[in-house]
């Protein structure tokens, strides 16, 4: 748990930018108001969290899940933000989606560009190898013509 009341609070860049979009332009919000609104926003996260908690316990479960949180908001008598909730959480299980594809092929890709530098480094090395035993016949050679001669 945090240490001091004001740790739970949340940052006010981020409840400035909310309520920015949130406004129509032209219209301001005094320093007090936005304190105001982002108590209002940490007291209303905490008790949602508690509220989700109480329905991961049920479930004898320590981690709480999207569906705790929907059936916390239900809970909570904010049934008209379940949709747009449910709506945003499958964008993000898209992006998320999109994003372990990405990541995935990156990682094939990778591994192919290893494989490919590692076959061209053996192919070199044999290569090393066949000039190393031709020589030594060469030389052999070389050497029985001298005796020859």
């Amino acid at each position: 748990m945090a240490e001091r009341p004001e740790d739970l609070n949340l940052p006010n860049a981020v409840i400035t930018r909310i309520i920015k979009e949130a406004l129509p332009d032209g219209v301001n919000v005094s320093k007090e108001a936005r304190r105001a609104i982002s108590q209002a926003a940490s007291v209303f996260v905490l008790y949602a969290t508690s509220c989700a908690n109480n329905f991961a316990m049920k479930a004898k479960r320590k981690t709480l899940n999207a569906g705790d949180v929907l059936a916390a908001m239900e809970e909570m008598e904010f049934e008209r933000f379940l949709e747009p909730l449910r709506e945003a959480l499958e964008v993000y299980k898209k992006g998320q989606k999109g994003k372990k594809e990405v990541s995935e092929q990156k990682r094939k890709d990778k591994e192919k560009k290893n494989d490919a530098e590692n076959d061209k480094s053996r192919e070199e090395e044999d290569e090393e190898e066949e000039r190393m035993e031709e020589e030594p016949e060469a030389e052999n050679e070389a050497e029985e013509e001298e005796v020859e001669n």
